[in-house]
């Protein structure tokens, strides 16, 4: 699902990512761990294509973004990627339904099929019961899942998630970790995740440390 092949990042002078070579299987669970100024923040950017490699190819579902135009890697990433953060920045004067639905109403999609989907999405993260809520309303717990069923709503192919669970008390968190994996076994979801929680590492199904710029444990 994602192969990189020598990816460095310099800023300047300073060189944060020093020759990445990475490869992520279709359904895994890959968490990325390491110290802060390791590079995984970094990293999960470029996987993201939120950001370009200084040097080094990636492909991800079969696609050469590093060689994609920036309009064309909107697009893709606007399709095939889902973005989850450790603060859900939820837009708070719309509905819960309607910020999952926002990423399809963009993609162009039709909007019944959309709506329909986002509901889909709600009922399977449990919080359908709060659709009609805005983030105000919702508890912590409860808008992360919102973020994360806008993250999905346009079946993307890859879940990239940096520190999801940083913001959560430990109830929210155990049962946030939990989630990723009926994702992935529900929706074939491959998803990566930047983490410091060692629970979450754990679990996954393959941990990646990262030290210095470097993959130290592939």
């Amino acid at each position: 699902m994602i192969t990189t092949h020598n990816i460095h990042k310099a800023f300047g002078a300073l060189e944060v990512l020093k020759g990445i070579d990475l490869q992520i299987e279709a359904r895994e669970v890959v968490s990325i761990v390491g110290p802060s100024g390791a590079g995984k923040t970094t990293l999960l950017q470029i996987l993201g294509t939120l950001s370009r490699p200084s040097e080094g190819s990636i492909e991800i579902d079969g696609v050469a973004v590093h060689a994609l135009s920036d309009r064309q890697l909107s697009r893709f990433r606007n399709t095939r990627i889902g973005f989850v953060f450790q603060f859900h920045h939820l837009l708070p004067e719309f509905t819960a339904m309607e910020n999952v639905c926002i990423p399809g109403y963009i993609a162009g999609c039709d909007r019944q099929a959309v709506e329909q989907h986002a509901a889909e999405l709600l009922a399977l993260l449990r919080v359908d019961h709060r659709a009609t809520h805005k983030p105000a309303e919702l508890s912590g717990g409860e808008q992360q899942r919102v973020a994360i069923a806008r993250a999905l709503i346009n079946s993307p192919a890859v879940l990239l998630a940096d520190e999801p669970s940083g913001n959560l008390d430990s109830k929210n968190r155990e049962e946030l970790h939990r989630l990723f994996f009926t994702l992935r076994d529900t929706l074939g979801q491959t998803i990566v995740i930047v983490t410091h929680d060692e629970q979450l590492a754990a679990m996954s199904d393959r941990k990646i440390e990262m030290v210095d710029g470097l993959i130290v444990t592939p």
